[in-house]
């Protein structure tokens, strides 16, 4: 893989903050809520993938462009989040509700698309983007998740696809699980029985016993 070359490499991260820290899963299964908690107690910045601007044109481009596209679109906007967190990470910890693979998994499933088609065009962009410390892979049954869409507020549409288009949900965790299985920073987390509370205590005990 060729460097990236000025203008186009990442300002140097310096990491006086702490971890950068990713949580992904599927739609509904709680990233929104534990990013929000872990980010309290880590006193991190909390950060979307989408982040603003892009987040405000996720609805026109899923709707009016092909698949290619919207792919550009993404990949735009994740190289602009890892900006955000590179930022981020100079003063304090960050935790990202989704990052990497959730571009991948979440195009390739939606898309039909297969995985390494998608990986295998936004790897050129790989040294731009901030490795994770840790990537909580959220995993849940499909009961668990229905519960967790029942009391959702914000249900948007990613949430009702996830049953209302056949197969889409097993294409989605069957590629998250191909990412999981290849990102070093990797960790899976199942989170039935669990409440938000105690998923960020095994969390954090985790970043914990990595620092020490």
């Amino acid at each position: 893989m060729s460097p990236l070359r000025p203008p186009y490499t990442p300002g140097t991260t310096h990491r006086s903050g702490g971890p950068f820290v990713v949580l992904e899963g599927v739609s509904g299964v709680g990233k929104t809520t534990l990013a929000r908690l872990l980010a309290k107690r880590l006193d991190a910045a909390a950060i979307h993938t989408l982040a603003a601007p892009h987040t405000d044109w996720s609805g026109p481009v899923n709707q009016e462009l092909r698949p290619l596209p919207q792919l550009a679109f993404y990949l735009s906007g994740l190289l602009h989040v890892s900006d955000v967190v590179r930022q981020a990470l100079t003063e304090r910890p960050a935790v990202a509700d989704r990052y990497a693979s959730s571009v991948m998994a979440c195009h390739s499933a939606v898309n039909l698309v297969g995985m390494d088609q998608v990986q295998k065009l936004i790897a050129p962009f790989r040294p731009y983007l901030v490795a994770p410390d840790a990537t909580f892979y959220l995993v849940s049954s499909d009961g668990s998740l229905k519960q967790r869409m029942g009391t959702k507020a914000d249900v948007k549409r990613d949430d009702t696809d996830l049953f209302d288009v056949p197969g889409r949900l097993d294409r989605l965790r069957r590629n998250f699980r191909t990412i999981a299985d290849e990102d070093p920073s990797a960790i899976v987390l199942p989170t039935d029985g669990r409440c938000p509370d105690d998923l960020v205590d095994i969390i954090v005990k985790h970043l914990e016993d990595r620092r020490a």
